[in-house]
C-alpha cells in the first residue's frame, strides 16, 4: 500500500498543538501514515524532543523520515564546503536514528555555474565520501534518498538524480512530482508520461529498490524560463500535476512509495486527499 504523509506542520495542527513530538497522535486521528521532520534551516533537534517523537510515531504507527538542510550543495569544488555538506548529511542521519526515521532527503543543490555531467559527477564523488563517513559512525541503516529539483538550473533532474542513486544500492530517489512537472514547465503531466518517467526509474535502479521509493507531491506554480516559482493548495484551482494520473501509473506498475504532502499549509488536508483517491482507485482496478 501506497503510505501518505505531510512535510513540517499543517496550519491545523497548530490551532490546538504546539509541540512537534505532537503530530503523530494528529496524523493519527486524520488517517494519516507518515510525517517528514524538516530540518531544512538546520539540524537542531535535542535528543528529549527525538525520543518523545520516536516514542509517539510507534505508538501511532506513523513512518518518519527527515530532510536534511537546504544547505545542501553536492556538486560544491571547495573542500571545506564538501566537509560541511558531509557533516549536514551525516548529523541529518544522526538525529534520524534518534528518531527511528528510516531515510532522510538531500537536495542536490545549485549548479554553481558547472557543467551539469561534472556536477552530477562531483556530486557522486561526494554522496560517496558522506557514505563511507555514515557507515563509519554506524549510520549506514539510514537510506540517504536525493530528491529532483524543481528549478531548471539547479542540479537533479531525473536522470542525475537516478546517477547519483547509482553510487550505492543502499540511495533511492525522492521523486518530487511537483519539481518534475515544473521544470518541465508542466509538460510531465499526463499518464502516459509519469508511466514513462517511473518506468525509466525502474529500469535503471531495479524494481526491488523503486517499489518503496520517497516522494514529495504538490500543487506548484512554475515560469517558463526558471520551472519551480511556488507551492500551493489543492483548493487552489488551475495548477498541477494531475494527482489521479500519477496514481493511476504507480496502480499500474505496482510501486507503493511514501508520499510526503507539500502543500502550502494544508499539507494534511491534501494527504488525505490523496489517500482516497488512491484507495477508490486501488478498490476498482482489484474489483
Amino acid at each position: 500500500m501506497i503510505k501518505f504523509g505531510v512535510a513540517g506542520g499543517p496550519e491545523a495542527f497548530y490551532i490546538e498543538n504546539k509541540y512537534s513530538y505532537q503530530m503523530p497522535s494528529y496524523l493519527a486521528k486524520n488517517g494519516i501514515d507518515a510525517y517528514e521532520y524538516q530540518c531544512s534551516r538546520g539540524v537542531n533537534v535535542s535528543d528529549e524532543l527525538a525520543v518523545k517523537l520516536k516514542e509517539e510515531s510507534k505508538n501511532h504507527n506513523i513512518l518518519l523520515s527527515v530532510h536534511a538542510p537546504y544547505y545542501i550543495s553536492l556538486s560544491t569544488q571547495d573542500e571545506e564546503n564538501k566537509k560541511k555538506t558531509i557533516k549536514y548529511i551525516t548529523d541529518t542521519m544522526k538525529v534520524a536514528k534518534k528518531m527511528g526515521a528510516d531515510r532522510i532527503v538531500v537536495h542536490a543543490g545549485a549548479l554553481l555555474g558547472l557543467e551539469r555531467e561534472y556536477a552530477v559527477e562531483s556530486a557522486c564523488k561526494l554522496l560517496k565520501r558522506a557514505l563511507d563517513e555514515a557507515d563509519s559512525m554506524g549510520l549506514g541503516d539510514i537510506v540517504i534518498c536525493p530528491e529532483t529539483m524543481g528549478k531548471i538550473n539547479q542540479l537533479g533532474d531525473s536522470k542525475e538524480i537516478i546517477q547519483m542513486c547509482k553510487v550505492d544500492e543502499r540511495l533511492i530517489p525522492t521523486i518530487d512530482f511537483g519539481h518534475l512537472y515544473s521544470r518541465s514547465v508542466g509538460k510531465l503531466n499526463t499518464y502516459e508520461a509519469w508511466m514513462d518517467e517511473l518506468s525509466m526509474y525502474i529500469n535503471e535502479l531495479g524494481y526491488d529498490r523503486m517499489k518503496n521509493f520517497h516522494a514529495h507531491f504538490s500543487h506548484m506554480i512554475y515560469t517558463e524560463n526558471g520551472g519551480e516559482k511556488c507551492h500551493v493548495k489543492f483548493e487552489d484551482e488551475g495548477y498541477g500535476p494531475d494527482f489521479n494520473n500519477v496514481c493511476k501509473a504507480l496502480i499500474d506498475l505496482n510501486l507503493e512509495p511514501r508520499i510526503i504532502c507539500e502543500s502550502a499549509g494544508t499539507q494534511d488536508v491534501d494527504a488525505k486527499i490523496m489517500k482516497n483517491i488512491y484507495l477508490e482507485m486501488k478498490g476498482n482496478k482489484n474489483e
